[in-house]
């Protein structure tokens, strides 16, 4: 018979005993993500102080014509970064699957950070990471909230393709299956996962105010909770 799903409280209840004792080996592994939260907040504050500089470079860049020569290039490293970012999200959410459904912490966790960056995960993780930006786009081009609803409905593929290829290595992974089953599996979640997002507003908030340093503690806290809530979300519905 099929169980309740979990409720906020009880989610986060989860992480927080999994990281009972375990707080600095959480920090840990989510240290590189920690890192460039820090150093993006510190860039957004230089940015700000530096406005007025900003508006003049583009002003005499726009007269010059050498800043749209070198556009293209700058946004194609900027897209592969983003991309590579994401990336070492993705295989953080992984080994702290793992870690929820074991009960034992990760031994090497520079390896667990860059789990995807492995043969068994690496082009998988990242041929559905594209397609699920690809189909969130196009549906955006019809509104925004239809790219933002398609968004939460393929938020699970990527966990799904590792559930899938952790239980059978040796076979073909249909990507475009991962993001079905993605989509069965939030049908009537959306909701819940956007709920259960908002309730970690106050803390970024108070983070944003401290320059990014709460993320010490609070990267880890958010990621164990969403990992917690598909490793609850994927024991208790069956896809269709």
């Amino acid at each position: 018979m099929q169980e309740r799903l979990k409720t906020r409280a009880e989610l986060k209840r989860e992480v927080k005993n999994l990281y009972h004792g375990q707080w600095i080996t959480a920090i840990k592994l989510n240290l590189i993500p920690i890192i460039l939260a820090i150093i993006m907040r510190m860039v957004l504050i230089l940015a700000g102080i530096g406005i007025v500089a900003l508006f003049s470079y583009f002003s005499s860049a726009k007269m010059g014509g050498s800043t749209n020569y070198n556009y293209g290039a700058r946004s194609g490293g900027s897209l592969i970064w983003s991309l590579v970012v994401v990336l070492i999200n993705m295989s953080i959410m992984f080994t702290t699957i793992d870690w929820l459904r074991t009960k034992e912490h990760p031994d090497k966790l520079m390896q667990g950070a860059f789990s995807v960056f492995s043969k068994r995960y690496f082009l998988g993780a990242l041929v559905i990471e594209i397609l699920t930006y690809i189909f969130v786009f196009l549906w955006s081009l019809l509104l925004i909230i239809p790219g933002i609803v398609k968004q939460y409905s393929y938020s699970q593929a990527s966990y799904i393709f590792k559930d899938l290829t952790d239980q059978n290595p040796n076979s073909d992974i249909s990507y475009f299956d991962c993001i079905t089953r993605s989509r069965q599996l939030m049908k009537g979640q959306k909701w819940r996962l956007f709920v259960l997002q908002l309730s970690f507003l106050g803390w970024e908030i108070l983070n944003l105010i401290v320059l990014g340093f709460g993320s010490i503690w609070l990267k880890p806290y958010e990621n164990a909770t969403y990992a917690a809530f598909y490793k609850d979300l994927s024991a208790n519905l069956t896809l269709e």
